[in-house]
């Protein structure tokens, strides 16, 4: 088995991961994720869920301002992604990147125009004998978070690749050496940058005129909406839930490699989630809520490391008889507590371990898959959207992005994981025990 995925399965899978395509879109989106761990603070502190609190931040007026603080960060994460796409791949390719960023953002702002007419100040078209005014020359928020996403990616790789190749064939205006870098940097992109925005202007003006509709808009009806669908079921959730611990025991990780795929899709299933629950206090199937959303798999699939091992650490500080266990099980709590298990992958190890397999990979999936029917059957609500860092304690990150009952929830999953690892575990400390006595044996003798 081993030799079949090293030689068959991960090589394929590195290649694609190792394009240019993907390294840009992972390191690309690492880009947002300090402005939508703010930005979760402020959707938590706008929308309390608890009528009193909430009532007085609304009555004092603090709510607006902590909506205000949402709208600039977690609410425009589709601009931090578009930026930091580009921004990536050109700076891959050794040039520099800032210029690039800047090309993609102007892109993406010029694919878009108002979707929905502003009148009078509102999104609600008023019925007069007066002709309602017309607001123009804004720039709609609907497209900058959540639903503007895939269109982000697709529009920050296509300008990171274009501005990429004019550069490496010198298709720029090259000033003297005595000219400032700063100067030199803004001629250099004066071309690459002109091409770029008429091909996109290009773009704007064909589906204006022949859709009647927006690129940005086209995207999100034929690919975005579609693509979240296939992710937000249960196949959904039971590939990914297996796919990440089954990486890691190879070596590889996993998180890494199947986030830089779906976690774009993820975060736009958060993205939309967080509104709803901005818009209506409560995340629910009827006002359009996402399961399988990134905090699903943060919070139930990677919750104290892939794997979810802090059962098996749990066993290993306090239960086992070996040394080498013990000490590991030890080195391996406070990091596990954090969400940190590499002590437990490469120091027990899993890594390549067969008898730790089965557990290592089933873990997430039996997590997942609980969770996301609990959700579906109503047990459990619908997550907020919030996300939080992934160094989070769980049980109070449980509690962050879903309330109690998904704390609640996430206490029993990580008790449970006790018994799935403990039979392993055991047989394992057993061996290791063995071994131990058998080398004090030979020393004494």
């Amino acid at each position: 088995m081993e030799n079949f995925v090293n030689k068959k399965v991960l090589p394929p899978v590195m290649r694609f991961v190792n394009t240019k395509a993907i390294r840009a879109l992972k390191d690309g989106m690492i880009v947002s994720l300090p402005f939508i761990m703010v930005g979760s603070v402020f959707l938590l502190l706008s929308a309390v869920p608890y009528a009193p609190v909430a009532n007085w931040m609304t009555k004092t007026g603090l709510a607006g301002y902590f909506t205000q603080a949402y709208n600039a960060s977690f609410g425009i994460i589709a601009v931090f992604a578009v930026v930091g796409i580009a921004y990536t791949w050109v700076k891959n390719d050794g040039f520099e990147p800032l210029p690039a960023g800047m090309t993609a953002l102007v892109s993406f702002f010029l694919v878009m125009h108002p979707t929905t007419a502003v009148l009078n100040g509102t999104k609600t078209v008023i019925t007069s004998s007066q002709a309602p005014t017309l607001l123009s020359g804004f720039i709609d928020r609907t497209w900058l978070g959540g639903q503007g996403m895939i269109a982000a990616i697709i529009i920050g790789m296509i300008t990171g690749f274009i501005y990429s190749w004019f550069l490496k064939h010198k298709i720029t205006i090259k000033l003297p050496e005595q000219v400032p870098p700063a100067v030199a940097n803004s001629f250099i992109a004066l071309i690459p940058a002109f091409v770029i925005v008429v091909g996109w202007l290009l773009v704007y003006i064909f589906f204006d005129a022949s859709q009647n509709l927006t690129m940005t808009q086209w995207i999100y009806k034929a690919i975005q909406t579609p693509l979240q669908g296939l992710t937000d079921n249960f196949t959904g959730v039971l590939i990914v839930a297996l796919l990440v611990p089954f990486f890691w025991f190879f070596g590889v990780h996993g998180a890494v490699i199947v986030s830089g795929i779906i976690s774009p899709i993820l975060q736009a299933n958060a993205l939309s989630n967080a509104a709803i629950f901005k818009a209506h206090g409560v995340v629910t199937a009827a006002n359009g809520g996402h399961i399988f959303i990134q905090p699903l798999l943060d919070q139930f699939g990677t919750v104290t490391g892939s794997g979810m091992t802090i059962g098996l650490v749990v066993f290993m500080a306090f239960f086992a008889k070996s040394a080498q266990m013990k000490e590991i099980g030890k080195l391996s709590t406070v990091p596990g507590i954090f969400n940190i298990n590499e002590p437990t992958l490469f120091g027990l190890p899993i890594v390549l371990n067969p008898l730790f397999a089965l557990p290592f990979v089933l873990m997430p999936a039996l997590s997942m898959c609980s969770t996301y029917f609990l959700i579906k059957i109503h047990v459990l609500p619908y997550l907020t959207g919030v996300m939080v860092p992934w160094t989070t304690p769980p049980i109070i990150s449980g509690f962050l992005i879903g309330g109690w009952k998904i704390a609640v929830w996430q206490t029993i999953v990580l008790v449970s994981s006790f018994f799935v690892y403990f039979p392993f575990a055991k047989k394992y400390d057993a061996i290791l025990y063995s071994q131990e006595q058998n080398i004090l044996k030979k020393e004494e003798s």
